[in-house]
């Protein structure tokens, strides 16, 4: 279960950005290639932020899914729910994902002073 780790990791990053600010919201860009199971992502950030300042916050999480670019032929096109590194126009394998990779924290909402 990663979806910890990276929720121990968020905590830190956000409670440095809120400066003892109370937060409301953590927007996300996840990717799809990042294999985040949003519920278990949700249930551990619970934990994490249980009886700390970040207790009450919520996760709103933008899925980003994966896009590939052929360096062979020059397509892109979006991987889909099949996870397969290939090209769909020519079949080459000499792929790279130009989308699908992000974790990034996009904004905060918090609370006014």
């Amino acid at each position: 279960m990663h979806e910890l780790s990276l929720c121990s990791a968020l905590a830190e990053i956000v409670r440095r950005r809120a400066e003892q600010r109370r937060v409301q919201v953590i927007h996300l860009r996840i990717g799809q290639l990042r294999q985040v199971v949003p519920e278990t992502l949700e249930f551990c950030w619970q934990m994490v932020s249980a009886e700390t300042g970040l207790e009450g916050s919520v996760l709103q999480i933008e899925h980003v899914p994966a896009a590939l670019h052929c360096r062979a032929c020059g397509a892109q096109h979006a991987m889909g729910d099949e996870v397969a590194f290939a090209c769909r126009s020519c079949g080459g394998l000499d792929v790279e994902a130009v989308s699908g990779e992000e974790f990034v924290v996009t904004a905060l909402d918090l609370q006014a002073a």
